[in-house]
């Protein structure tokens, strides 16, 4: 973890290379918002810019990346497949809207949302098989250059595997020391499938901790500088979010400290089980 720099990237199952801190524009209204959100991140120096169908903001996102000057094949793109376009006929379609939104022939990556057809986050309707069919047919198509999940338990990737030709390369997940997935992170390095990590902030519950406020001080760090620093070494990939300019660049500011293995395990000692997302536990 001491190579690691802004420039770093992580090789996914399938060969392509994926930036290792990523910037997230969920609940930033679309339009100027996330036009102007988009083209800070990508001027801080973020190469990896995660959105979806359900953010409402795809067009915003491809506005800003337009008007960034950066060019495409510099950046990372991801978008979503949401829980009520899961089905085979739907999905492809879902990712054709998407496309068109961001303005753009083709996705860096796309993922399943949610591991349930249903509008709820919370109510499970299995249709996960057909829908991976359809997603290998995104891929195979170039219309994604990598597919993988959203918030899958271990159970659910279990399951993939009896359906999958193609596994996913990434599964995207609710990561952050109040909520340390520790099983499903390891279980996802043991198969060879990148962890993305959501909610990597944790700001509704971080914000006033006395441990994060003060192994920050000592690092002369902000509190979510440590906690992205904190995925990192632990090998997944976080997604921030701001849509303040200079939070936007203080918190890719990660790559010239290192935390102590004892501050890491202090940090995963803050464990609760605690998820400010929906628990997809209960998505049979």
């Amino acid at each position: 973890m001491k190579d690691l720099n802004l420039n770093s990237k992580i090789v996914l199952n399938n060969g392509v290379e994926m930036p290792v801190i990523g910037f997230g524009v969920f609940r930033v209204p679309d339009g100027e918002e996330t036009g102007n959100a988009v083209k800070w991140a990508l001027g801080a120096g973020y190469r990896l810019i995660d959105t979806a169908k359900r953010y409402e903001n795809e067009e915003g996102v491809g506005k800003g990346i337009k008007e960034s000057g950066i060019p495409r094949e510099d950046i990372f793109v991801i978008t979503k497949l949401w829980n009520t376009d899961h089905g085979y006929e739907n999905t492809l379609k879902a990712i054709e809207v998407s496309l068109s939104k961001l303005g753009l022939s083709y996705v860096d990556q796309y993922l399943i949302h949610w591991p349930t057809a249903n509008e709820s986050s919370k109510i499970s309707m299995n249709k996960r098989e057909e829908t991976w069919k359809a997603m290998e047919e995104i891929y195979k198509r170039g219309l994604a250059k990598s597919i993988g999940v959203c918030n899958y338990t271990v159970s659910h990737m279990e399951e993939m595997k009896k359906y999958a030709t193609i596994p996913p390369a990434v599964n995207q997940s609710e990561f952050h020391p109040f909520l340390y997935q520790e099983e499903l992170l390891n279980y996802c390095k043991q198969n060879n499938i990148v962890f993305e990590a959501h909610s990597s902030l944790a700001q509704e519950r971080s914000v006033d901790d006395e441990t994060i406020n003060n192994l920050a001080k000592k690092y002369g760090k902000s509190g979510p500088q440590l906690l992205l620093r904190w995925s990192m070494q632990h090998g997944a990939i976080p997604i921030s979010k701001s849509v303040h300019k200079e939070r936007i660049e203080e918190n890719i500011k990660v790559f010239n400290f290192e935390l102590s293995e004892e501050d890491m395990k202090t940090l995963d000692g803050l464990n609760e089980n605690l998820h400010l997302r929906s628990d997809p536990a209960n998505l049979k």
